[in-house]
């Protein structure tokens, strides 16, 4: 296996996704390097108060350390406490029109190390869409694109890759999903190295394709102040997931990554309310009927 290779692209991703990010909002990413004293670090290109992004944050690190973090091994509990390696690309754009949705995209290699034994390696990843007034197009140009990254590779993977994604982006103590999903996928080694890279690699590349042209759609319609307090209100789901269910922030945290970089992905304003209801047949209420409920967009 080429590690090597698998972080050279992850670089060059990330400046490709913040250049073609900057454009759209027409103020640039500040870029912070950082190391870890355990081993590793990486490059937050972070952007906040920008013209379309309220908060925008697009991640590289690559950490190694002596044992695997409990987050990294849950589904393989024979791995733990082995040395490890690991690279990814994480990003979360939260744009400040409430029309235009928050975005999650994170593409991830991992290498677990014992001496005598053969490296144990996986890819993860995936992307899902989180809007706050849902628009059929939008998720329906979402979920295609996700497909399209899929389909070179076998046409069993986006409806695997797409159930898992409902799962795993899913409140347990909501009962709701988080938006309207998208692709996950994680432990994935089953088409040999190279072809699982170039799997991850089509996930990656399809991101900007997958959002930019609904950002574009969304970002000058017109709002008040009764959606930006709704928007406010969903963001936080936003955040209960991150911190209560999201594996990569529990990693980060585990593995005694930088905290400033796996917590740019939350929100900048946020709400809470207790027992909060939408009004019936109101837009806000169409979320919660037409959008959280874990539909197949592309039948």
């Amino acid at each position: 296996m080429d590690f090597d290779a698998v972080k050279n692209y992850l670089l060059t991703l990330q400046d490709h996704i913040v250049e073609a990010l900057q454009r759209a909002d027409g103020k640039h990413f500040i870029h912070d390097s950082w190391q870890r004293p355990e081993g590793g670090g990486g490059t937050s290109c972070v952007l906040e108060e920008g013209n379309v992004l309220e908060r925008g944050g697009v991640n590289f690190s690559h950490v190694m350390g002596d044992k695997l973090p409990p987050s990294a091994s849950a589904g393989r509990p024979e791995l733990a406490g082995r040395s490890f390696e690991a690279t990814g690309l994480s990003l979360v754009l939260h744009p400040r029109n409430p029309y235009a949705p928050t975005v999650h995209m994170n593409i991830r290699c991992f290498m677990a190390k014992k001496a005598g034994e053969d490296a144990v390696w996986w890819f993860g990843g995936g992307m899902d869409l989180t809007p706050y007034y849902g628009f059929e197009e939008d998720a329906v140009h979402f979920h295609r694109t996700c497909r399209e990254a899929l389909t070179p590779f076998g046409s069993e993977f986006h409806p695997r890759f797409k159930q898992w994604c409902d799962e795993y982006f899913y409140l347990k103590h909501r009962k709701e999903p988080r938006g309207v999903g998208g692709i996950f996928f994680d432990d994935f080694n089953e088409l040999g190295f190279e072809q699982s890279f170039a799997l991850m690699q089509s996930v990656g590349d399809a991101f900007l394709q997958a959002y930019l042209p609904i950002l574009q759609r969304r970002r000058d319609t017109s709002y008040t102040e009764r959606e930006r307090d709704f928007q406010a209100y969903r963001r936080g789901r936003y955040v209960e997931f991150n911190l209560v269910f999201d594996r990569g922030t529990l990693f980060g945290l585990q593995s005694g990554g930088r905290t400033e970089s796996i917590l740019m992905s939350l929100p900048p304003s946020v709400k809470w309310r207790y027992d909060w209801q939408p009004e019936a047949n109101s837009a806000e209420a169409k979320l919660y009927r037409d959008f959280l409920i874990g539909k197949d967009w592309l039948t």
